[in-house]
């Protein structure tokens, strides 16, 4: 794709001020994308908005500040999103963290299940009306291939009986695909596809809020991982080119669709995922832009 292959596309891009989000950002900007970039430092977004590419004709990226692991936040920033604009063409999910120890949102959430699925199931459902007026359109969800080894704690969501980091990350990870594969199933024949990515193990700030064995292993492996512009490729290639034109529903790591696992393909769970997810962001019946199941 040329660099201005983009041209004239709004793309909202959570997380982006660091890591992978950054670097995708960076991509898509200078191929002529109108960037919208979420973050929860002013400062740094600021940074990051000074750090983009600049070319002919492309407005200086927006900036929004929000604490996405706040319900209330990200509604306010899906309000501003809304009241400024009436289509966006690409969302990429990205802001997600693993926390060492357990601890809870102001909306009294499990800190990674909040900030890793519950802001984007709420956020994607709040702007898709402006993603349908965008169509076609992509909504790029980033999980991981911890969700290989993840299982959804119907009976215990936020780990309040048993809790590890490893634990808590695998199940908001799973949650991630289950999510992504029930939207697109829930959006079908709007032209708006969706689709989840592993962009590999990325040498980024992602674990800074780890602690102890969890902050060691993270810092171990740092010398084998990829850099931030490496990890970018696949949700670059995902937001912009033409050979994933109208495919949704799948699980792409380093370019390729791939099988995910066995668990993320339960459709009585991912049904269930949604309704509880709908429960605890709050998401009224006329809210449900994605639509009940036909």
């Amino acid at each position: 794709m040329d660099k201005q292959g983009m041209s004239g596309k709004l793309v909202v891009i959570t997380g982006a001020t660091s890591g992978i989000g950054r670097a995708t950002a960076e991509g898509l900007s200078a191929m002529g994308a109108t960037l919208l970039l979420v973050g929860r430092d002013e400062g740094r977004l600021k940074a990051a908005q000074d750090s983009m590419p600049r070319v002919e004709g492309v407005p200086m990226p927006e900036t929004h500040c929000a604490d996405l692991s706040s319900m209330a936040e990200v509604r306010r920033l899906a309000a501003a999103i809304r009241d400024a604009h009436p289509r966006v063409d690409v969302l990429i999910n990205n802001a997600g963290t693993i926390a060492g120890r357990r601890k809870l949102t102001v909306d009294g959430y499990e800190y990674t299940f909040a900030l890793d699925h519950l802001s984007p199931f709420l956020l994607t459902n709040l702007l898709l009306d402006r993603l349908k007026a965008a169509a076609p359109s992509r909504i790029i969800t980033v999980s991981s291939s911890a969700h290989l080894a993840g299982k959804i704690h119907f009976d215990d969501l936020m780990l309040a009986r048993r809790y590890s980091a490893p634990r808590a990350y695998g199940q908001a990870k799973l949650a991630n695909v289950l999510f992504t594969y029930e939207l697109a199933r829930r959006l079908e024949g709007t032209r708006v596809t969706a689709n989840c990515v592993h962009p590999g193990a990325v040498r980024t700030h992602f674990g800074n809020e780890a602690s102890g064995p969890v902050r060691i292993g993270l810092v171990a492996v740092r010398p084998f991982e990829l850099s931030a512009r490496q990890g970018a490729r696949t949700p670059i290639y995902l937001a912009s080119s033409p050979e994933v034109e109208g495919v949704t529903g799948r699980y792409f790591v380093r370019g390729k669709a791939r099988r995910s696992s066995t668990a993320s393909y339960d459709l009585d769970a991912a049904r269930r995922l949604w309704e509880e997810s709908a429960r605890l962001t709050g998401l009224e019946a006329d809210e449900r832009a994605a639509g009940d199941r036909k």
